[in-house]
């Protein structure tokens, strides 16, 4: 598996882990996974997700993360799905199943949206960090 940084199309990452590191605070392997394109909720983007998480576990659970960065085997790990954008309600619900089935394997998924966004066009209040 590759790792790199970029903001290519999530179709061209499948393959991708985009960043590898040790969170410091919890001492948890975190696998960074950036999303930055708008989410639709296609079956198409859906699957590639999946296709990005198989891989990612995979990456995890296989060895080969262990193989690339032997100060990291043995470490609880999390995935962490960076978005751009607030995920629809179709990647809402294959977030969900995906956080269930990576607990019975031992991993932690966290979604973190950066977005700012205000509550209403005409409101007043400031942006939120997310």
């Amino acid at each position: 598996m590759n790792s790199e940084s970029g903001t290519a199309k999530m179709k061209d990452r499948r393959g991708i882990v985009d960043v590898i590191a040790e969170d410091k605070r919890t001492g948890e392997v975190v696998l960074v996974m950036n999303e930055p394109n708008e989410w639709n909720g296609s079956d198409e983007q859906l699957l590639a997700l999946q296709e990005r998480f198989n891989a990612y576990v995979s990456f995890l659970l296989d060895g080969e993360m262990a193989e690339a960065h032997p100060a990291l085997a043995g470490k609880r790990a999390r995935i962490e799905l960076r978005c751009a954008h607030m995920p629809d309600a179709r990647t809402l619900e294959l977030l969900g199943l995906i956080h269930d089935h990576l607990a019975f394997q031992e991993l932690g998924l966290e979604v973190v949206i950066s977005e700012q966004t205000r509550c209403k066009e005409d409101c007043d209040c400031p942006p939120r960090k997310g």
